[in-house]
């Protein structure tokens, strides 16, 4: 273990240096601004687009919690993923830069007439990164380092320094240090996890026999985490909300100088998910199972612990450490942008300064995901219960996004209507029992007729406010 901890403290202090040299070489003008501090200047090739994009979604949660399934069927996150990625190259992308946003919000305000929406929603964003994702980043990952490290003791041990040098890059380099990090980290945390799905296999003989056969299908039956059906029903428009409308995605996207820029790095991004992601966050997890039997969500650090030597385990330690800390950057980068662009520079003061008050707003953040930690060690599987609790808001909020940009005349009230009357409905539909509903009907069924629900609702209320709705193709 000492061994381990001297290659991961050593490994994460180089990535520290690199990702310092490249932040201070690029001689960026740093005016204060919300571009400097949450867009990074607008100043990011394609290769580091596509490295933010990759770390800020595949980390710990991805990695532990697909993995903890122990069963091929999760890969299709990853699959549907890359249609999503394409959505967003080719339809959303241009619309933001078009309309020059800092947060995905500042779309809705320009599409509607009223700001309302803008300020629920925002909302909604900032309180899920604060409560939700925030504490799940941080408690996947030390999970994983406790499991491989073979650690007894709190989860907290982890959290508490992840979460502080996670704050630290998010206060001294923006996003331009977090999408600098998230690209060197990353490339390390594929090419390891790639060695660790090779040594896995070998581990059994690249022999499945003796594994039961639902956990090689990918035709998941009605009682599995992804029925085969919901794959036809909610599972595109979840992809289009995570990876098109999504503050904590979509703002790395924003960051080039270009359209054209930033489209090349989401197909990279893109490249990255149908080519390797698949493999890496189902195949060990169903190695694991025949070795151990089911573990959880421990299943991942375990068969790391088990087939890498312990040298490279300390190397891969730290390239997870680096992860959990981009991946928590990040999403503290894009919840400070909400808190400073959409309530404080709105509600309370001009904000002269963002760099000033995004200080001030990383340390509450960050040290509230740590205190919420321990409240994710009684989730069964941390990946499920991410989607599940996606669902509350993700279909309300997308259909904002749908309506704002299909429709012209639509009053904010409306569209705000509409997703309160959401998130109160997805969650009638999928945490009380119903005899109505039939057996098949999966949460993610549930996401799609929320949405389409929320849609029609959006539009009744308008008309009955006596707003005029007008179709609106022009502004795709």
């Amino acid at each position: 273990m000492i061994i381990q901890l001297a290659v991961a403290l050593l490994i994460t202090a180089l990535i520290g240096y690199a990702t310092w040299r490249k932040v201070k070489s690029a001689h960026a003008a740093h005016d204060g601004s919300g571009k400097d501090v949450f867009l990074a200047g607008g100043g990011l090739s394609w290769l580091y687009v596509a490295g933010s994009i990759t770390l800020t979604n595949l980390s710990t949660e991805q990695l532990v919690g697909m993995n903890g399934n122990q069963m091929f069927l999760l890969a299709w996150w990853e699959l549907a993923g890359f249609v999503g990625l394409l959505i967003l190259a080719g339809v959303f992308v241009p619309i933001y830069y078009r309309n020059q946003c800092t947060t995905v919000t500042e779309l809705l305000e320009r599409r509607y007439s009223g700001s309302s929406v803008r300020t629920i929603v925002a909302g909604i964003f900032l309180v899920g990164s604060v409560l939700v994702y925030i504490p799940a980043a941080l408690y996947s990952g030390s999970l994983f380092l406790k499991t491989m490290l073979g650690f007894d003791g709190s989860l907290l041990v982890f959290a508490l320094p992840m979460a502080a040098i996670a704050a630290l890059y998010t206060i001294l380099g923006g996003l331009r240090a977090v999408a600098v990090m998230d690209t060197y980290s990353g490339i390390g945390v594929l090419a390891i996890a790639l060695l660790v799905v090779v040594l896995a296999l070998s581990a059994i003989g690249w022999d499945f026999s003796g594994i039961p056969p639902e956990r090689l299908s990918m035709i998941g039956a009605t009682d599995s985490p992804i029925p085969f059906h919901t794959l036809f029903t909610g599972m595109l428009f979840i992809q289009i909300f995570y990876w098109s409308t999504n503050q904590n995605i979509t703002q790395k996207a924003m960051t080039a100088p270009t359209v054209r820029e930033a489209q090349k790095g989401v197909l990279a991004a893109a490249a990255v998910r149908i080519l390797i992601v698949p493999l890496i966050v189902v195949v060990p997890g169903v190695v694991a199972f025949k070795l151990f039997g089911s573990l959880g969500d421990a299943s991942y650090g375990r068969i790391v612990a088990h087939v890498l030597p312990g040298w490279l385990s300390g190397a891969f330690a730290a390239m997870m450490a680096a992860a959990v800390i981009a991946h928590t950057a990040a999403i503290l980068n894009g919840a400070v942008a909400l808190y400073s662009v959409d309530f404080h520079d709105r509600f309370i003061a001009k904000v002269s300064d963002h760099w000033r008050l995004a200080m001030k707003a990383t340390i509450v953040m960050a040290a509230a995901g740590v205190v919420l930690v321990p409240l994710f060690e009684n989730a069964k599987s941390i990946i499920n219960t991410l989607q599940q609790l996606n669902g509350l808001t993700s279909m309300p909020i997308l259909s904002a996004f749908i309506v704002g940009l299909l429709f012209k005349g639509v009053r904010a009230s409306a569209a705000s209507a509409a997703i309160v009357f959401g998130v109160l409905f997805y969650g009638f539909l999928t945490y009380q029992p119903h005899a109505f509903l039939p057996g098949w009907f999966h949460y993610i069924d549930a996401m799609l007729v929320t949405l389409v629900a929320c849609v029609v609702v959006a539009l009744a209320v308008n008309k009955a406010l006596g707003g005029e709705t007008v179709r609106d193709s022009a502004s795709l």
